[in-house]
């Protein structure tokens, strides 16, 4: 990469936006963040006098005609993405997009057609290949520590009331960490889905109208089976990946990665991964966007953009559309979701 310094603008000022911040702070040699978007005066305040942004807008089209930003950072609800990421686009400023890119695979499709047709890059913060273990065990499994991988084993247990937007959304457990869960999948493997079916159901633990508790099974194009179990509704705190093995078992979290051997009822090695836990989670995330510093720079493709991101999202569509025709969800050989399978959930 070069040594430009991005002038960096921040669209939505919530929650996530803190993370964002947290990480482009620390690499103030590579981003100056230059201005703030919210249309909520008190939290665009909050947020700018925390972190020492100078200049603020309440109106996106004030914000790109005013701003003179490089790089739009985006973290307002996935719910008004389209309305948000259109006017970025046509203004021909690169996106770097929080999770999940957009509610419903049509939305994404759209979204990044228009991006293609202006020529504007979109990466989206997929940083939990990275946050969690998932790169650290695809390197495992590259460098044949286990043989090839027989089946896929992972769960997500904790308790989380959510407020606002998301309570309101159809779509929960799996737009909220699902699209985290489908993307590793993806990225672990190396290969895209064949087929999929799932089941979901809404705890009256939480207060929500979607699903807080989820069962998915996955059959990827190189065989491999994947089960997955999500919950937002248990008292039990859990986040296990469990990677079966021809030559041994890995066990891993947000931390550390355990390689077990046949006969063994200890691990054998444990690795501490250089990227888990909470404090690191910024950094993950600006790795995010400094790919997409490079694709900008020399014209190929992040690993991360929207393109890549229609894989992830088809497979969240195909799990919300199989638990409400109760069936089985097929996908093309790319990994997109077969044209003759599309349901827009309301």
């Amino acid at each position: 990469m070069t040594n430009k310094i991005y002038r960096v603008g921040i669209v939505g000022a919530g929650n996530v936006t803190r993370m964002h911040l947290d990480g482009l702070k620390k690499n103030k040699d590579k981003v100056d963040v230059v201005a703030i978007c919210d249309p909520n005066l008190e939290v665009l305040n909050e947020r700018a006098d925390a972190y020492d942004i100078e200049n603020r807008f309440t109106s996106l089209s004030e914000f790109i005609a005013k701003a003179n930003v490089d790089v739009a950072v985006v973290c307002t609800p996935s719910a008004i993405r389209k309305e948000i990421l259109f006017p970025l686009i046509e203004a021909g400023i690169p996106i770097f997009c929080e999770k999940p890119f957009c509610e419903t695979l049509e939305e994404a499709e759209e979204i990044t057609e228009k991006a293609k047709k202006h020529g504007v890059p979109i990466s989206i913060d997929q940083n939990f290949r990275t946050h969690f273990s998932f790169d650290f065990v695809k390197k495992l499994i590259a460098e044949n520590e286990i043989g090839s991988v027989s089946s896929v084993r992972f769960h997500d247990y904790f308790f989380r009331q959510d407020q606002g937007w998301r309570t309101q959304r159809e779509r929960n457990s799996m737009s909220v960490m699902g699209i985290h869960w489908f993307d590793g999948f993806r990225w672990i493997l190396g290969s895209e889905a064949k087929s999929l079916v799932c089941q979901t159901y809404s705890s009256p633990a939480v207060e929500c109208a979607g699903d807080t508790d989820s069962t998915v099974q996955i059959l990827f194009q190189n065989g491999v089976p994947v089960t997955y179990t999500q919950s937002l509704s248990s008292a039990y705190n859990s986040t296990q990946l469990v990677v079966v093995g021809e030559t041994g078992t890995l066990l891993a979290d947000y931390t550390n990665v355990s390689l077990y051997r046949r006969g063994s009822k200890e691990p054998v090695t444990t690795w501490k991964f250089p990227t888990g836990g909470p404090e690191l989670k910024p950094d993950t995330a600006f790795e995010g966007l400094r790919q997409l510093f490079e694709s900008m720079e020399t014209g190929v493709t992040a690993l991360n953009s929207s393109e890549d991101n229609l894989k992830t999202i088809s497979l969240l569509e195909a799990a919300y559309q199989s638990a409400k025709e109760q069936r089985i969800v097929f996908f093309n050989e790319d990994g997109t979701l077969k044209k003759s399978e599309y349901l827009e959930l309301s």
